[in-house]
């Protein structure tokens, strides 16, 4: 018996019949990123959304006259806004889902000629 750890073979020497560090794998870092991690982050960015949100919403009560077509309303400039910003986002939503489904039936396709 030299007294040595058996259950962990030296890889180098270190002098002082304590077993070497195991060389790093590559790719596994100690501190990768977990999915815990990112939720909390994305947590974080989403109240300082909310906060900047609340901020606009607070600063801009002043009641605008809103037309459309043959309708008129008297709303807060803020929620005339905000409304205006979920129908942009929604038309844009609804053209790059119609790209995106046409870029499949291509590929599809493409696929079944070869």
């Amino acid at each position: 018996m030299t007294g040595k750890p058996k259950d962990r073979p030296t890889t180098g020497n270190t002098g002082d019949g304590t077993p070497a560090p195991e060389p790093e794998r590559p790719g596994l870092d100690p501190l990768r990123r977990s999915m815990l991690s990112k939720t909390w982050v994305g947590l974080g960015g989403f109240a300082v959304v909310l906060l900047l949100i609340t901020d606009f919403v607070l600063q801009n009560t002043n009641s605008v006259k809103v037309s459309f077509l043959f309708w008129d309303w008297h709303v807060p400039l803020a929620v005339a806004l905000m409304v205006a910003v979920a129908g942009g986002i929604l038309v844009t939503s609804l053209a790059g889902t119609v790209r995106i489904l046409q870029l499949r039936r291509r590929v599809r396709r493409d696929r079944k000629t070869r």
